[in-house]
């Protein structure tokens, strides 16, 4: 049996289409290895959101031919999609596959090593129209399984590269995500995360349909008890979609909405479509709605000319928001973006200080949120358990871990929240 062996960087819709590649291989009996392991294969799924993930998928597409000097060696991704001829040229690379048709990765493979020759199948994504379908049938995790419905970005801000890597937008039919949800319902699944790369601009290729309408009949559907949404453009929060999703009973009250400044002239040179106050109007729509809504965000510290007065502004608005996590990053230049050109590039030490700053007050947030819940009684979906210990996460994104040797994996259960660990609440089980 042909071993095969994948690496994966970057996002969760990266890891989401590794797992289906890996499926593909399975169905035509290949055996899927650990990527330290000798393999006849190695398929590198790469990242090219910061500079940084273009070199990591370089060492990692160097490091599998070093494994197996003789083996096939794939770079399929964004790196590979917005730039062909250089990953082509990468010592040991015999296939380049962008960010389409990589439902024929099994066929180039086989091709490759039957014809020994390279092979290089990206195209331009600007035209791509179609959602192409990459479905997961056997998930590795029993309890929450994500579901890619939509590819492909037109927001195109100033520091991004993905519009570029993934192309415009497409969604996936409505039927086919009824169709694998009711199989991953079907074999003991509760809840999924609809992912894409600009998840709330699904349907806007499908004439009326829009992203609550999927929400709408996913929660129709026996056995899924929870939706959760993966990151969302702050923009698409409105009365009209609260009081649809409020009235579904099923999605869960976790909002991850991309801030990445809270001082509208960094906004407006990042070319995001919000202000901060709208941004605020929005974060009151949903805990209006719904109270102990968890809200996490993104920032990016050090942007091209960011002040100090413009990151103070940043941190007093993150912190009268009062988010229940934050994910700060320091702006790295991505070449192909026009903020890489931007003249005023923020020195590493200023970026280090200001992203540690910013670091210190999400544990201080994400702290006073958890205490909040102290006392209550909350409903858990557990997912794991080790050393007489159970964990799983609430509906609004938080971590509990109970003392249980019992089997828990996939049920839902109340909580008693009883006392905190670092980030993790203590609870105990209630009698239902």
């Amino acid at each position: 049996m042909n071993k095969v062996a994948f690496y994966t960087l970057g996002c969760k819709v990266n890891q989401y289409e590794t797992e289906a590649m890996e499926e593909l291989f399975e169905k035509r009996g290949y055996e899927i290895v650990n990527n330290n392991e000798k393999a006849d294969i190695y398929i590198i799924n790469t990242c090219t959101v910061t500079n940084l993930g273009d070199r990591k998928s370089r060492q990692f597409i160097r490091r599998a031919k070093k494994t197996n000097k003789d083996s096939i060696i794939v770079a399929v991704g964004c790196y590979s999609q917005v730039a062909p001829e250089e990953v082509e040229e990468i010592e040991g690379v015999d296939i380049v596959i962008g960010t389409t048709d990589r439902n024929r990765i099994v066929d180039l493979c086989e091709e490759a090593k039957f014809n020994n020759k390279k092979i290089n199948i990206v195209k331009s994504i600007r035209d791509h129209k179609k959602f192409e379908r990459l479905n997961v049938a056997d998930l590795k995790d029993k309890t929450r399984a994500y579901i890619k419905i939509q590819e492909g970005c037109n927001q195109f801000c100033s520091y991004c590269i993905i519009p570029y890597a993934r192309g415009p937008i497409r969604s996936r039919e409505l039927d086919d995500i009824l169709i694998e949800s009711r199989r991953l319902a079907n074999v003991g699944f509760k809840e999924i995360i609809l992912t894409g790369i600009h998840v709330t601009s699904y349907g806007k290729d499908l004439n009326d349909l829009r992203l609550i309408d999927v929400i709408e009949e996913i929660s129709k559907i026996d056995g899924i008890e929870r939706i959760r949404l993966s990151s969302i453009e702050p923009t698409f929060i409105d009365e009209e979609f609260m009081q649809r999703a409020v009235n579904t009973k099923k999605l869960c009250d976790h909002f991850h909405l991309s801030l990445q400044s809270g001082s509208d002239t960094v906004l407006k040179r990042m070319n995001r479509k919000y202000t901060s106050e709208e941004f605020k109007g929005i974060v009151n729509i949903i805990r209006d709605y719904m109270p102990n809504a968890g809200i996490t965000t993104d920032i990016i510290v050090g942007f091209p000319g960011e002040t100090q007065e413009e990151f103070e502004e940043t941190y007093n608005f993150v912190k009268n928001i009062g988010f229940s996590r934050i994910h700060v990053f320091k702006y790295s230049p991505r070449k192909g973006t026009p903020a890489s050109k931007f003249k005023n590039q923020i020195h590493g030490s200023i970026k280090h200080q200001r992203s540690e700053n910013l670091i210190l007050l999400g544990d201080e947030l994400m702290k006073a949120f958890n205490e909040k819940h102290i006392g209550k009684t909350i409903y858990v979906l557990f997912e794991e358990g080790e050393n007489g210990f159970v964990e799983g996460y609430t509906t609004n994104y938080i971590r509990v871990k109970v003392e249980s040797e019992d089997e828990m994996q996939g049920k839902i259960l109340p909580v008693k929240i009883i006392g905190k660990e670092n980030d993790i609440l203590i609870g105990k089980i209630e009698e239902l």
